[in-house]
C-alpha cells in the first residue's frame, strides 16, 4: 500500500515508536503487552486512514485506538485477571483522541531498563529497542553478537521488567545516577547508528539521529546539574554542527582535516559551547565531559583556522585512561600521527 497514509503511518512508526510504546507500558504495566497494542493500532491506522484520512494528531489516535482495543479486551475477558487493574484504569482515563505522548514517559522507560534487575550488558539494547525501535539484526553488530543471540537476550530482557515487577516511574534521585550513565551510553549508541547511515540515505538512520538527538536535549534540560548529561549533548551538537561539509558534492566522505570549516553550523557551534560552559560549571571526570572537550577543540578550528593537535593527543590519552576503546586508541593513534609523526601513530596502533 502506498500513498500520503502509509507515508504518515511509516513516518510515526519511525519517529515516534518508543515514545508511544513508553505512554501505554506506562498504563499497562507491560511492555509487551504496550507493543502488542500498538501493533493492532498502527495495523488499523493502515485500514482506515487511506478511506478517512490521517487525523489531525497521529500519535493520539493511535494511543486512543490502543486503549479502546485494551479495554474491549478487558469486556471479552481475553486477558489475565492480573492485567484489569492496569486495563480499566485506561478506560476510566480514556477520552476521544486527547491522550498525548509526553517526555517524561519516555525518560521513565529508559530509566526502568537500566534497573540493577537487568544484565548490564542489556541494558543500552533493550533502550535502543523498547525506546527507538531498532531490530536486533540492526543492533547485532554494533554490539558483535548473532542477531538471533541477541534477539534471545533482548526477550529474556523484557521478561524480567516484569518478571521482577520494576515500576514505569522515574527512579528517585538517590537511584538515578547509577542508571543515567547506561541511558548515555544508549542516546549514543543510537546517535552514531543513525549518523552512520546518513548518507546512504537511510531514511530510519535520519529519524534516529534526530530522535537521539532529542532525547539527548532532554536529558540535559531535565539534569542540569549533571555535567555528563550536558556533555553528551554538547558533543553531539558539535558532530551535528559539521554534517553539512561531511560529504562532497557527489556523496563522497570527506575526512575531517579537510573539511572546510566555513561550511559547519556556526550557530549550532555556539550552542555546543554554550552547553559545554554548563557541563563545566561543576565537572566531574567523565567519558563524555572528554569526549565533548576533544569534540570543541576540532570545532574551533572555524574560528582560529587551525587544530591544536596537542591539546586533543592529551585529551585522548584521558580518555583512552578512564574509558579505553579501540575508537579512544584509534583516536589517540591520529593525534600523534599529526604531533609526534607517523611512526608515533603507528607504535600507538601496533
Amino acid at each position: 500500500m502506498t500513498g500520503p497514509a502509509s507515508a504518515e503511518i511509516e513516518k510515526v512508526a519511525r519517529l515516534s515508536y518508543g515514545r508511544l510504546v513508553a505512554t501505554l507500558a506506562a498504563r499497562t504495566g507491560s511492555v509487551d503487552a504496550a507493543a502488542d497494542l500498538l501493533s493492532d493500532s498502527l495495523l488499523r491506522a493502515l485500514e482506515t486512514w487511506p478511506e478517512r484520512g490521517i487525523p489531525d494528531r497521529p500519535e493520539a489516535w493511535l494511543i486512543a485506538t490502543a486503549r479502546n482495543r485494551a479495554t474491549d479486551a478487558v469486556r471479552h475477558a481475553r486477558v489475565a485477571r492480573a492485567a484489569e487493574a492496569h486495563l480499566v484504569l485506561l478506560e476510566e482515563e480514556r477520552t476521544e483522541m486527547a491522550e498525548a505522548v509526553t517526555p517524561d514517559q519516555t525518560l521513565n522507560l529508559m530509566f526502568v531498563c537500566a534497573h540493577p534487575a537487568i544484565d548490564a550488558r542489556m541494558r543500552t539494547p533493550l533502550m535502543l529497542q523498547l525506546v527507538l525501535g531498532l531490530d536486533a539484526g540492526r543492533m547485532a553488530q554494533a554490539f558483535l553478537v548473532p542477531p538471533g543471540t541477541l534477539g534471545q537476550r533482548l526477550t529474556r530482557a523484557r521478561a524480567k521488567i516484569e518478571g521482577a515487577r520494576i515500576g514505569f516511574a522515574l527512579p528517585e534521585p538517590q537511584d538515578m545516577a547509577p542508571r543515567l550513565g547506561h541511558v548515555l551510553d544508549a542516546v549514543y549508541a543510537a546517535y552514531t547508528v543513525g549518523a552512520d547511515g546518513l548518507a546512504t540515505g537511510d531514511v530510519k538512520s535520519t529519524s534516529l539521529a534526530q530522535e537521539a538527538l532529542w532525547l539527548a536535549s532532554l536529558l540535559a534540560a531535565r539534569m542540569p546539574d549533571q555535567p555528563e548529561a550536558q556533555a553528551l549533548f554538547a558533543l553531539m551538537l558539535y558532530s551535528e554542527a559539521r554534517r553539512p561539509a561531511r560529504r562532497g558534492a557527489e556523496g563522497a566522505y570527506v575526512a575531517l582535516e579537510d573539511q572546510n570549516p566555513a561550511l559547519w553550523d556556526a550557530a549550532m557551534i555556539a550552542e555546543a559551547d554554550a552547553v559545554m560552559r554548563r557541563a563545566t560549571a561543576n565537572p566531574t571526570l567523565g567519558r563524555y565531559q572528554i569526549e565533548a572537550a576533544i569534540e570543541a577543540v576540532h570545532s574551533d578550528r572555524r574560528r582560529t583556522g587551525c587544530t591544536d593537535w596537542p591539546a586533543i593527543a592529551g585529551l585522548y590519552r584521558g580518555l583512552q585512561a578512564l574509558h579505553p576503546t579501540i575508537g579512544a586508541l584509534t583516536g589517540l593513534a591520529a593525534a600523534l600521527g599529526e604531533t609526534e609523526g607517523a611512526r608515533a601513530g603507528l607504535a600507538v596502533l601496533d
